[in-house]
């Protein structure tokens, strides 16, 4: 028999998805709207045309299902933000940051302390990518909104053109962000990096984890957990 403990709801866990799928898909997209020349030499001007209306589409999941999540569950956003991210550090929060650089080269010679409900540096990751995505949905819009693409695949511009390269340099700025922040992110979260091994299901699974890898990623957080029993699950292992 294993003990496991559900972390993540069904709404969490399709709502990560989309975000995430449909961050990828607008970083890949993007890349050719911010060099257009780099499609237009691969597969000329209509595929350079397609990544841009393909990046304005795709805009629309990772825009309006968060939204949506935050409409059906506020008390989950709110949550997220006074618990988890925005949540007062302490000593060992502290200490797991500093010796983070460590852990990721050589994780099996250094010890880090317990953890609460979400890391200390995934506080901040998650504060940025939640920051800047709001910051590159809001100048994308404003850019989406106020111009247009002519026949020719020149830019109408209804904004002076100061506004706009505002705009997009925000935009850049916040889309380079979100890429660095996104890759150590799926570094981690992807099982990529062998602690992390499984912790993928976590998203892109039941969102269970056994009590032994709660305790060992989030111990403060795996006691209480356990404690309450209130998302603690018992499995037959044999009947697996």
């Amino acid at each position: 028999m294993t003990r496991y403990i559900q972390r993540h709801t069904l709404l969490t866990r399709i709502t990560h998805g989309v975000a995430a799928i449909s961050c990828i898909l607008l970083a890949l997209s993007g890349v050719f709207v911010f060099v257009p020349s780099l499609g237009g030499g691969i597969m000329g001007g209509d595929f350079t045309q397609m990544m841009r209306m393909l990046h304005r589409v795709l805009a629309v999941p990772f825009i309006l299902v968060p939204l949506a999540a935050v409409i059906i569950s506020p008390k989950g956003f709110w949550h997220l933000l006074k618990e988890d991210i925005f949540a007062k550090w302490d000593k060992d929060d502290i200490v797991w940051m500093a010796k983070m650089p460590l852990y990721l080269f050589a994780p099996s010679k250094v010890h880090m302390p317990p953890q609460h409900r979400v890391k200390s540096g995934q506080r901040l990751a998650d504060g940025m990518l939640l920051f800047m995505g709001i910051i590159i949905a809001i100048s994308g819009m404003v850019m989406w909104l106020k111009t247009g693409l002519l026949p020719d695949g020149s830019i109408r511009w209804d904004m002076s053109p100061e506004t706009f390269m505002i705009a997009r340099l925000v935009h850049d700025v916040a889309f380079f962000l979100i890429v660095f922040v996104g890759l150590v992110h799926i570094y981690l979260g992807s099982g990529i990096f062998q602690p992390y091994r499984g912790t993928h299901r976590l998203m892109f699974g039941d969102g269970k984890l056994s009590e032994s890898d709660a305790a060992y990623h989030w111990g403060y957080w795996a006691n209480q957990e356990l404690a309450s029993g209130k998302n603690v699950v018992v499995v037959d292992d044999k009947k697996k």
